[in-house]
């Protein structure tokens, strides 16, 4: 850990005059690696013995707001039951999340540091999806900018790029250069370009700091994109921040040569899911002074959503169907009530949500077609799925060969002493899946090298094969 640390400054170099007077200022007021839990790492001891203290400042300011913000906006003149929803919809993301203190923390430092320094780094952060990876880096930024508006910070270019929204990765290239000089340019003529600002020392260069989001979709067989946003930090004068977002932990080491792997690999923050305790947390603090939620159904949701994923996103999709339900029924019996007004925040248990009505609202999610016709597949197509599953888990990116599914799939057969297909079968229950919209498939290659990727969720295959005592032995084998 101690050698990850000194390599992970960009260029390894003796501390400043600044930063040495930092620690100093730091030791003199007791804040430090003596105050840091015995449990932190090494690495994030180090961090906070260098941290300013404006970082400190920062993270208590933080603490004091967790759960506010846009989640909690204006609610005059709305019922109980259009709070809860309002609140709960996964687009009204507040300005600070709960439960991400460390993450946020270790992010906020890391970048403050850098852009501080006027130095460059590369950041990869991984988790499965729903544990609040973008919306805590998009606090960090907020908080950043807050700090370079106070004067704290040196003034810095925030440029965010998602696979998600890029036809092909080469796009990265295009929009990087746009964002930084407002100029249109190839894919081909950008990267030449990005090469030689990077490379060019320029006395008036402010700070890039760089999101990369949905970084599974910008891997290419020639990774020269990945290697050059991963290459350019290291350029002297480069003045870049690099920070990675994907949802598979050991990316680097599954899909990406040792060249690009070895500069993703200096600083790393890992977003475990959300256990039952954390998405309680954040269901509460949505509904803050809202009471819509016996405190049993909430702790019933988050136990069951924490079984299957611990995507918080899937919570707050439960909690908010459970407060449709509840308001649907309040309406019918309001309407039949002879004009009479119910008050139903008055009224007892009866219009608020219990664990009846989440339980109701697990089960109609869960119950989507999709799980339907999963329970209602031929064991072979079921098969197949969970290879997919495998193999996109694999190679750590969402499209795979479909060879790669095949093999894994005739494997699971023989393990499990079932009718072995042959690649030509495989191959037919792969256009099967396809026909119906539950998995993608590409219509130019119709070989094991045709590209396959899931249209589905993982969790509604988990959930849809957990009561089949066969599936249950597939999936811990």
């Amino acid at each position: 850990e101690e050698e990850d640390f000194v390599a992970s400054k960009t260029p390894a170099k003796r501390p400043s005059a600044s930063v040495r007077a930092r620690r100093a200022t730091l030791a003199s007021v007791g804040v430090g690696k003596a105050s840091m839990p015995k449990t932190a790492n090494r690495r994030r001891t180090r961090l906070h013995d260098i941290q300013p203290l404006a970082v400190s400042a920062a993270i208590l300011k933080r603490s004091s707001r967790v759960g506010k913000g846009s989640g909690n906006a204006a609610t005059d003149g709305l019922s109980m039951y259009e709070v809860a929803r309002q609140r709960l919809h996964v687009s009204a993301v507040p300005d600070t999340l709960p439960c991400r203190e460390d993450e946020f923390a270790e992010i906020y430092g890391s970048l403050y540091n850098t852009i501080e320094e006027r130095n460059s780094m590369c950041m990869y952060i991984s988790g499965v999806p729903g544990t609040g990876k973008t919306a805590t880096v998009h606090e960090v930024i907020r908080t950043l900018q807050e700090n370079v508006e106070e004067g704290d910070l040196p003034e810095f270019q925030y440029i965010e790029l998602n696979g998600m929204k890029m036809t092909e990765p080469s796009q990265a290239y295009t929009q990087l250069w746009q964002a930084i000089t407002g100029e249109k340019a190839t894919p081909k003529h950008a990267a030449q370009l990005l090469e030689k600002h990077f490379s060019t020392p320029s006395p008036r260069r402010h700070s890039y700091v760089v999101l990369m989001d949905e970084l599974d979709l910008l891997v290419t067989k020639s990774q020269s994109i990945m290697y050059n946003f991963f290459d350019w930090p290291h350029r002297p004068h480069a003045k870049l921040v690099v920070v990675a977002i994907a949802n598979t932990m050991d990316l680097p080491e599954r899909m990406l040569h040792h060249k690009v792997s070895s500069r993703l690999g200096l600083t790393r923050i890992n977003f475990q899911p959300y256990t039952h305790q954390q998405l309680m947390t954040i269901v509460q603090s949505r509904l803050e002074g809202c009471p819509a939620f016996d405190a049993d159904a909430v702790e019933l949701c988050a136990r069951k959503i924490s079984a299957v994923s611990g995507d918080a996103r899937r919570a707050l999709d439960v909690c908010r169907r459970a407060v449709e339900i509840v308001e649907s029924e309040w309406q019918r019996d309001n309407s039949t009530a002879a004009g009479k007004r119910l008050q139903s925040t008055k009224s007892g248990k009866e219009h608020l949500v219990t664990m009846m009505v989440i339980d109701r609202a697990v089960k109609e999610m869960y119950a989507s077609g999709n799980i339907a016709f999963i329970q209602s597949a031929s064991l072979q197509q079921k098969v197949f799925l969970v290879a997919l599953r495998a193999a996109i888990r694999k190679a750590g990116i969402p499209e795979v060969p479909l060879g790669d599914v095949a093999f894994i799939h005739r494997q699971l057969c023989q393990l499990h002493e079932l009718a072995v297909p042959s690649y030509e079968h495989v191959s037919k229950i792969c256009s099967q899946l396809g026909a119906t919209r539950c998995i993608l498939a590409e219509s130019s290659m119709l070989d094991v090298h045709q590209q396959v990727r899931l249209a589905i969720a993982e969790d509604d295959i988990t959930v849809a094969l957990r009561p089949d005592p066969l599936f249950q032995k597939i999936s811990t084998s």
